[in-house]
């Protein structure tokens, strides 16, 4: 006799996993540093973010973009929907071009998510370009290959709860 499975059984509710993984990445975001180590921190929230929005595509949409670009704003005191904004681009980029593919690869999520942490170090630059704020163009690059880096083994930790 065979017996019908459940939708409960097949997957995971991911609820719990997406606000633990937000807050750690937001401890991890305001964790003190030393000033020579802190310009290279990685991107902890896009991170995230990018990871929940191109796994669980159902759950974690524009308005979780929106809303954790916010929450960033107010965790790094930066001028407010200055990161909201980079991230709901990069949130409606990343679903237009990858809409047509069923299945994403970790090769594939990997030069996505480098893609999507040039473009946002290039808009958060042109922002404080446009907004007058001095800072150093080299020390405003560093997060590139430590979030590069750090990408893999977020992937590896959070892999289970993709669709």
């Amino acid at each position: 006799m065979l017996s019908a499975k459940l939708p409960s059984e097949n997957h995971r509710d991911p609820l719990i996993a997406i606000i633990a993984s937000v807050i750690i990445c937001s401890v991890l975001t305001v964790y003190p540093l030393s000033y020579a180590v802190s310009g290279a921190r990685p991107l902890f929230m896009l991170l995230v973010m990018l990871f929940w929005v191109m796994s669980q595509p159902t759950w974690c949409g524009i308005w979780f973009a929106f809303a954790t670009g916010i929450f960033t704003d107010l965790l790094i005191d930066a001028p407010l929907g200055m990161n909201a904004l980079t991230f709901v681009i990069i949130t409606f980029i990343a679903r237009f071009l990858t809409r047509e593919r069923r299945i994403l690869t970790f090769g594939n999520l990997w030069v996505i998510s480098f893609l999507a942490i040039l473009a946002h170090l290039f808009m958060i630059w042109i922002a404080q370009i446009m907004g007058g704020l001095q800072f150093s163009i080299a020390r405003h690059w560093q997060p590139l290959l430590s979030s590069i880096f750090i990408f893999p083994i977020m992937y590896f930790m959070l892999r289970k709860w993709r669709v």
